[in-house]
């Protein structure tokens, strides 16, 4: 069995092989010790300016399979498992169709499962294909009508379509490096094997999913764009139908992978009788700065001669009284993007492309709030995002996102215009507490002076503020059991981000393996 070797430090430009090579002599090999070769995980380690280095980890195949055992229990070593996923098919049949609401993360993967395993889901999506949907969305960036049902929130691919792609997590399922397997042979590059921050880009990631829905379809399932899920037939407790598009499903299942902004679906499985529960979330705005200055302060001034990666960060401050302020979704090299759904509300998010070469970083900088934070009830978290998106509008008269720099925010000064908004269709500026509530405010504040301490760009007056930013998860959590499904329900299953039970294209694409599982212990393939 191969072995890990970890804590390899070499150059920050080292090429595979001589990490490899640094593997072999740090254990007193020889190459020809070796029947295998390759990378595990590369790590950069930027803590000491002086001593920016990359940190390693390979993966070796021993000729001898007793060495390969005494090195395994070396200091630094073990051995390298990987294993598929285990799928138990029960042997029960049920009526009706596999049916997933949702063609995000969470579905795709739910699906796919399925679809590997002998099943023939059907996959109910609300908005358009990616290459339609992104018509859509580059028409709405450019000024024209917001379409309700295909936008960066709702169509192929989910939320992460428009995003950075990023493939980091902090859940730690064995299921995560399987995830990153299959995204690999839907096309993503090799490196997010082994990258410590893995990530797709915008573009790539929007010809991935495509292949993951040809892969679906090539083994029998469906994929239904611009078919919303509008009704549920519930009798004793189970789903025995589902309507959408104007047609009724028979139903053996229906999993729920609705995505964290389909706020009228949540109101239907109000009306139907599924057990909804308000979630904590996060609210605030998204910081640009030059990505340059971003560089400087993680790396110091020589940064763009040493070959370094794109500067990221995750920064986060918290009071004693648990009230929160934190970065989220960084984007290197990115843009803000309009992620409305609705009519009437602004709405921000980052986007970024694999190569990450825009002039601009941008990153959420948000404030947690919980359920004493907005109305009670269900949907009060969707309440509260609402009204503020609302209210943003209102400051600007239309889609134009406001802005405020950060000198203007903080000291109430008007610096010089250094960072452009990258925020299409456009601009105004207006102060953030017109339209966010004063403890979100004055906790954005105390995070950025906390920030500013750690990295320098944080004090600077000339970083812009473009909000709201209102969808960093789902305000709301359908109610599951240890079995997977809704309670008071034996075949619904509520699944990934939209279900409050993810965080990302990750933990959202484990979720719907696990999801698919569940269902495969309750009953087999069929129809």
């Amino acid at each position: 069995m191969p072995i890990i070797v970890s804590d390899i430090k070499c150059p920050v430009n080292s090429p595979k092989e001589e990490i490899i090579k640094l593997a072999i002599s740090s254990l007193k090999l020889k190459r020809s010790d070796i029947l295998g070769a390759g990378i595990y995980k590369i790590s950069l380690d930027a803590r000491k300016r002086e001593d920016i280095h990359r940190v390693c980890s390979a993966v070796l195949r021993l000729r001898s399979p007793e060495r390969e055992k005494a090195l395994a229990r070396k200091t630094g070593c073990r051995y390298f498992e990987e294993k598929e996923p285990e799928m138990i098919r029960s042997g029960v049949k049920r009526d009706g169709r596999t049916v997933i609401a949702g063609f995000g993360p969470a579905g795709m993967f739910c699906a796919l499962t399925l679809a590997e395993n002998g099943y023939r889901p059907i996959v109910l999506e609300r908005g358009a294909d990616v290459d339609s949907r992104t018509k859509a969305v580059e028409r709405f960036w450019s000024g024209g009508e917001l379409d309700p049902e295909t936008n960066v929130q709702f169509g192929e691919g989910g939320a992460g379509t428009f995003s950075d792609g990023k493939l980091t997590t902090r859940i730690g399922d064995p299921l995560c490096r399987y995830v990153l397997k299959r995204f690999h042979e839907m096309g993503a590059p090799e490196e997010i094997l082994y990258l410590a921050k893995p990530h797709i880009g915008t573009d790539r990631l929007r010809e991935i999913v495509k292949n993951i829905r040809k892969r679906i379809i090539s083994l029998g399932g469906e994929v239904r764009f611009l078919t919303k899920l509008d009704g549920i037939n519930i009798k004793n407790g189970s789903a025995v139908s589902v309507s959408a598009g104007g047609v009724e499903i028979p139903t053996a299942s229906l999993t729920l992978a609705i995505g964290h902004s389909s706020r009228d679906t949540f109101e239907l499985l109000l009306k139907r009788g599924l057990t909804l529960e308000p979630k904590a979330f996060s609210v605030g705005a998204r910081i640009e700065h030059l990505q340059r200055d971003v560089d400087i302060s993680l790396y110091g001034a020589e940064s763009e001669s040493l070959g370094l990666p794109k500067g990221e960060y995750q920064l986060s401050h918290r009071r004693p009284d648990g009230r929160g302020a934190y970065t989220f979704c960084m984007c290197p090299g990115g843009e803000v993007v309009a992620a409305a759904s609705e009519p009437g509300g602004v709405v921000t998010n980052g986007m970024s492309r694999y190569l990450r070469d825009g002039k601009n970083a941008n990153a959420a900088l948000v404030v947690s709030v919980g359920k004493e934070d907005f109305p009670a009830g269900a949907l009060g978290g969707v309440m509260f995002a609402r009204a503020i998106e609302q209210k943003a509008y209102s400051c600007t008269g239309s889609f134009y996102a406001p802005c405020e720099t950060v000198g203007a925010f903080l000291d109430d000064i008007s610096p010089e215009r250094i960072v452009t908004p990258s925020y299409l269709p456009g601009t105004r500026e207006a102060p953030l507490d017109k339209f966010l509530p004063g403890f979100v405010t004055e906790m954005m504040k105390e995070g950025l002076r906390k920030f500013s301490r750690e990295m320098p760009c944080f004090g600077l007056p000339s970083a812009v503020l473009t909000a709201p930013e209102t969808r960093t998860s789902s305000p709301v959590r359908i109610t599951r059991g240890e079995n997977g499904v809704s309670l008071g329900t034996d075949n619904i299953y509520p699944c990934g981000e939209g279900a409050g039970y993810a965080g990302g294209i990750m933990s959202a694409a484990v979720d719907g393996i696990r999801t698919a599982r569940k269902i495969m212990e309750e009953y087999g393939a069929g129809d």
